[in-house]
């Protein structure tokens, strides 16, 4: 496995931002995990969601003096190929693990554990992709608090990837969902983290006016005037994320506002192989409308921008396990409307911050969108709304508390269990 480099932060950076009372509590609990050694495992190091939280959790664990690593799988195409399919099966899809499929998991997954060789007191295994790791795990690092953070909504999960998994989440000593009702079938300690956002990251971070001047002189073919409504939606090309709703509901809105653009950017993650497949096909329904722009793989600068100069940013998920993009808008003051699935209604509150709607609600989607697009003071209303909804509750500092929190929890438990054993 690759050790990950991480940027250095200073917590002092964030004071302008967090509540000084989350921030004093925050290096409370880090003098409380003093020698405490700590390890994240998931499986990309870049483009998807966790490893974006990583990039920002890891350097600031150290900056309180939690001594934090961060390692990702090493595996080949064949190996993601599967976890893909599982990742699909474990949000409701109808999917076949065949045993070369099973055989495959299992053989990186070892493979991996075996490559570990130092010691932590506490592992954190993100996702499907790193779970097959535990049991090599546990059984080589008894002391080891193995925690199981998983990011997937699971309420509808298909019976055959959980049975393939039970083995494996059996060996973890605690589980870690984004919701309550994603761990509701586990027999297994549980808590309950939101994911957050780093406020000062390169996609979060307030822009100047040259960075500003520079993005749009680079993304000139898309017109971002008054005259021109823009409509964007930023997540991996994924059947889960629904553009082909976005692009029929933009068809739709594009009849009454005829200026109208919309943008769908999105990163190719290194772990999900079926991200091309999802653009090509996107590609081929969009070519004849100059108007629907296909960006990927752009650096974060250009979707803060983005994010920040959209007049709406839609979020059409059918399944999300919690969808930090509608953080990530509401923080730039941009309206939102986001699926009733995940997390997302943890971060819309309908009406005051955002829209909520159903996934399969095509004519609410457009209604919302057009309201929206003749009420400039109501999107600026929304979108003050939306940027206190995120500092109170989904910036890093309160992320990174609760993580301390429950390491606190564990390694007292470890503690408590060892003196046990000892008398």
């Amino acid at each position: 496995m690759q050790l990950q480099p991480t940027a250095t932060q200073s917590l002092a950076d964030y004071k302008s931002i967090a509540d000084d009372k989350q921030l004093d509590r925050l290096r409370r609990l880090a003098t409380d995990l003093e020698g405490v050694r700590v390890l994240h495992v998931n499986s990309t190091a870049n483009g998807g969601g966790v490893a974006e939280i990583l990039q920002s959790l890891v350097p600031l664990s150290n900056i309180l003096g939690i001594n934090t690593d961060w390692r990702v799988m090493e595996a080949d195409k064949l190996f993601f190929d599967v976890t893909k399919t599982m990742h699909n099966g474990l949000q409701g899809q109808d999917v076949v693990l065949a045993d070369a499929m099973k055989t495959t998991y299992r053989r990186e997954t070892q493979r991996n554990a075996a490559a570990l060789t130092d010691e932590y007191d506490i592992i954190v295994l993100h996702d499907p992709q790193t779970l097959g790791m535990a049991k090599d795990l546990a059984d080589r690092f008894p002391d080891t608090q193995l925690i199981w953070r998983c990011h997937i909504d699971l309420t509808a999960a298909s019976e055959p990837c959980l049975q393939f998994l039970a083995d494996d989440i059996r060996h973890v000593d605690h589980v870690v969902f984004s919701r309550p009702e994603y761990g509701r079938d586990f027999d297994l300690p549980t808590t309950v983290i939101h994911p957050s956002i780093d406020p000062l990251s390169e996609k979060n971070r307030p822009l100047d006016p040259d960075e500003i001047a520079a993005e749009r002189d680079r993304l000139a073919p898309i017109d971002f005037t008054d005259d021109s409504p823009v409509i964007t939606q930023v997540s991996r090309f994924d059947p889960w994320k629904d553009q082909f709703g976005v692009i029929d509901a933009y068809r739709q809105v594009k009849t009454s506002f005829p200026s109208a653009q919309l943008l769908l950017a999105g990163g190719m993650a290194d772990d999900d192989p079926e991200g091309v497949e999802i653009y090509e096909r996107v590609a081929d329904e969009t070519a004849d409308d100059p108007d629907i722009h296909l960006l990927t793989n752009e650096p974060d600068t250009t979707i803060n921008f983005l994010q920040r100069k959209s007049d709406i940013v839609v979020q059409k998920s059918i399944r999300e396990g919690f969808g930090l993009v509608v953080s990530e808008a509401l923080w730039k003051k941009t309206p939102v409307i986001g699926s009733r699935v995940g997390g997302i209604p943890l971060q819309l509150d309908d009406g005051t911050n955002g829209h909520l709607i159903s996934p399969d609600a095509a004519d609410i989607l457009v209604d919302r969108l057009e309201g929206l697009l003749t009420a400039d003071a109501r999107r600026r209303q929304l979108g003050k709304h939306g940027r206190e909804t995120v500092r109170e509750q989904f910036l890093l500092p309160r992320h990174l508390l609760d993580y301390c929190e429950l390491f606190r929890v564990v390694q007292t438990k470890a503690s408590r269990t060892t003196e046990s054993l000892a008398e």
